[in-house]
């Protein structure tokens, strides 16, 4: 699918967390236990930096846009995903499905959306900020 050409950023951003995401289900559900501890240790750093502006640009820019019911699940599954990436004992299994679903529902239905609606004016800003 082509996106618009600021959405295009957040979206190797997506698609490299849905690869990882996909890497952690594997690991986990293979008994690799070390493996699996390995992966969650490399997401708690990757979440440290990138992850959260990836979640903070998002709020900042495409979430006063949104209806309240979209706004509210966007702002909820960013949570979740804080609270499961913070979670000493994090559930892997649990964290790659959220994950998952968090990506697949960004570029599904929250960024075609956003590419009909907001104002090209917009979008033309968040493209020369992530550019």
């Amino acid at each position: 699918m082509k996106r618009h050409p600021a959405l295009v950023p957040l979206s190797h951003e997506h698609h490299h967390n849905l690869s990882f995401a996909q890497r952690l289900r594997r690991a986990c559900s293979d008994a690799d236990d070390a493996g699996c501890e390995a992966l969650i240790e490399n997401f708690r750093q990757h979440y440290a930096t990138p992850l959260e502006q990836h979640f903070q640009l998002e709020e900042t820019w495409l979430q006063p846009h949104l209806d309240e019911a979209t706004s509210a699940r966007l702002l909820a599954e960013h949570q979740e995903l804080r609270a499961l990436a913070a979670a000493p004992s994090a559930n892997p299994s649990r964290l790659a499905e959220a994950l998952i679903s968090h990506v697949r529902f960004e570029e599904r239905e929250l960024f075609p959306w956003l590419e009909q609606h907001l104002p090209p004016e917009l979008l033309a800003q968040l493209q020369e900020k992530l550019g």
